[in-house]
């Protein structure tokens, strides 16, 4: 049974012959999609239309206003997320299909946006230089014993400051300053390039542990010229003194001014469904989270964790003070 927003009840009254079809914009590139785009055509009938933004897209649908095309939103990072949601661009949205699809760690409390997939954000250990069970805790990356070892990219970048919110969220402001602190000084060279980049760095015995998500090993696996970095790591799962291992999400959000808001109802539903999750998260090499779902078999071989508790808005609160200790300890200088 749906429960369905005022503003899509408006669109639906103001459109009574829907069109067969759905737009989407998207920070995922299609090709990444079209398996999921393709089996909902198939299913339904209704044409994807997907338009991916590489940046912007809050600048676009701002612009756009009431002339958006856009139905739905994809993208990664709760910060994105977050962003069109305080932006206004989103509408709550709610069925008893997508609340029992997505747990509510994985779903905006009030119902702007869906969790499809996670990634975790782990520690990338050299398999010659650090012992196993060697790393237990986020916070211990901090310690000592790490200095002149560990890698990262920039601790600007959405991925760093969503696991630093993460830990003002467990550790408090203080906390989270000091360990910041103790991370640039245990860092074996300034921030720079992506989370390969860091896995490559290893392999070049430059550091010995790097932060990175849990997705670039497959990335890295399914490349011929970085297969030999991602076999020079082991994949560890760290976790909070008093919580779980980070994770992040892509997600779905249904436009303000949706002109297919019941076709796009029901892609959402489609997308949230545990067979389409495992799809998507297999092409991406991410974590379906519909209960019963299991991740592909090469990511289940990089080992298990217990994702932490804390709803992800609830870290997306927490970004401006991430951002702001992050630039107080000049973090990349």
């Amino acid at each position: 049974m749906h429960r369905i927003s005022a503003l899509v009840l408006t669109a639906l009254v103001a459109s009574p012959a829907l069109s067969e079809e759905v737009n989407v914009y998207s920070y995922r590139q299609p090709d990444l999609i079209a398996p999921l785009t393709d089996a909902f055509t198939a299913e339904t009938g209704i044409d994807v239309n997907v338009a991916y933004l590489d940046k912007g897209m809050v600048e676009r649908m701002k612009a756009e206003g009431r002339r958006s095309p856009a139905d739905l939103v994809f993208t990664v990072d709760i910060s994105r997320l977050a962003a069109i949601v305080n932006e206004g661009l989103t509408q709550p949205i709610a069925s008893d299909t997508l609340e029992s699809n997505v747990p509510s760690a994985y779903r905006d409390p009030d119902g702007h946006w869906y969790g499809l997939t996670t990634r975790a954000r782990i520690v990338y250990a050299s398999k010659d230089r650090v012992a196993d069970g060697e790393i237990t805790t986020y916070e211990d990356l901090a310690s000592e014993k790490w200095q002149d070892r560990i890698c990262t990219r920039s601790g600007m970048h959405a991925y760093n400051i969503a696991l630093t919110s993460a830990i003002v969220h467990h550790q408090g402001e203080a906390g989270a300053k000091a360990w910041l602190e103790g991370i640039k000084s245990n860092l074996a060279r300034k921030p720079q390039g992506n989370d390969r980049a860091q896995v490559k760095a290893i392999w070049a015995g430059e550091c010995d542990i790097a932060i990175g998500n849990t997705y670039y090993m497959g990335k890295m696996l399914a490349d011929k010229e970085q297969q030999d970095w991602a076999n020079a790591v082991n994949v560890v799962f760290p976790e909070f003194e008093n919580g779980g291992t980070h994770v992040n999400v892509s997600g779905v959000a249904l436009a303000r001014y949706a002109p297919n808001p019941e076709n796009a109802l029901l892609l959402m539903e489609f997308l949230t469904s545990p067979s389409a999750q495992e799809i998507y998260a297999k092409i991406n090499y991410e974590y379906p989270i519909a209960e019963g779902t299991n991740p592909d078999e090469l990511v289940a071989s990089w080992g298990s964790f217990s994702a932490d508790g804390v709803n992800l808005m609830t870290l997306a609160a927490n970004r401006p003070s991430a951002l702001r200790i992050t630039e107080e300890v000049d973090f990349d200088g």
